[in-house]
């Protein structure tokens, strides 16, 4: 799992072991991702299934993309369809995967990048494998996050942030055993590079076979982990966690996993797990296909606006990717 890493954890910057007084965050809740597909036909696991959205509130859906090896001329992407009413963060651990939206948004994400579209007012967008890609087959992984928007942004100006791997803000535990990619908010003082709307944290933490990882979390923040490889347990009661599976952590202001230290002889023994949480929104959800909105006629309103041409027109030219 390539993402972004370095051979010597202890270098980095390290966050500090939450306080004597701390209040561990118990798990409330744990549950397995049912398997389904997306688009054209690629294969992805439902991370929230099962989850009530006052726990998952300001998020709204989450699929892990893969992981999968794609033979030559298997790789599938979407076809063009409308967004509006929220953001959609696509990260990429593992393979090429190329964007395009109608405002003119898109490129080129590869190992440890991030393409983070809000959508707001509404926009047309498309996700493809690179022809290069089809042609040679190859591994695909990533994760695709959908933040909800307050009532008072849905209808913003569509905007696109471009995450380079080489910009998340990298840090260790304090015992030097864990890496931590921030992506976007802020864990413990460090800045991720992710401009958000909505108040979140979103972390992609590598925790080694044995290794405890403990984490200060915001108290007005709700608090998330799924595993995208490897195992462990979850909590201060040391819940069982796998590849696979969210724990929903209850109220508090730390977290706390452990990597599984039977695992030093797997393919990939480190605990690798998506830690996000965010100050929830605490509004009426009205979501349908790609549109959330907070009532049943903003709904429709926005299929009609689809309908109408209203959100955007496919482009003629293709959107030149770039890898930088």
């Amino acid at each position: 799992m390539p993402a972004v890493t370095v051979p010597d954890f202890t270098v980095l910057p390290r966050v500090d072991r939450p306080g004597l007084d701390a209040r561990p965050r118990d798990v409330v809740q744990v549950t397995t991702a049912p398997r389904g597909f997306e688009g054209e036909g690629f294969p992805v696991r439902r991370a929230f299934a099962g989850v009530d959205l006052a726990r998952l509130d300001p998020f709204i859906h989450m699929d892990q993309m893969g992981e999968v090896e794609y033979a030559p001329g298997e790789p599938k992407g979407t076809p063009w369809h409308p967004h509006r009413g929220f953001e959609t963060v696509t990260y990429m651990i593992d393979g090429v995967m190329q964007h395009q939206d109608s405002h003119g948004g898109g490129g080129l994400i590869t190992n440890g990048d991030t393409q983070w579209m809000t959508a707001g007012s509404g926009l047309l967008h498309i996700e493809t494998p690179p022809e290069e890609l089809v042609t040679s087959g190859g591994l695909f992984h990533g994760v695709q996050l959908w933040v909800n928007l307050p009532r008072t942004l849905k209808m913003a100006a569509p905007r696109y942030q471009d995450i380079r791997g080489g910009q998340v803000a990298l840090l260790s535990s304090y015992d030097g055993a864990s890496l931590l990619r921030v992506i976007a908010g802020s864990l413990a003082g460090h800045e991720g590079p992710g401009s958000t709307h909505t108040p979140i944290t979103l972390v992609h933490a590598t925790v080694q076979p044995g290794g405890r990882l403990e984490l200060p979390w915001p108290t007005e923040f709700n608090a998330l982990a799924y595993v995208l490889a490897g195992r462990g347990t979850v909590g201060a009661e040391r819940r069982p966690l796998v590849s696979g599976q969210l724990a929903v952590f209850g109220s508090g202001d730390a977290i706390e996993l452990t990597g599984d230290p039977r695992d030093t002889g797997a393919q990939s023994p480190a605990l690798e797990v998506l830690l996000l949480g965010g100050r929830p929104i605490r509004e009426p959800v009205a979501a349908y296909g790609p549109f959330v909105m907070n009532t049943r006629a903003e709904l429709m309103q926005a299929f009609e606006d689809f309908q109408a041409g209203r959100l955007g027109t496919i482009p003629s030219e293709p959107h030149p990717g770039h890898l930088s």
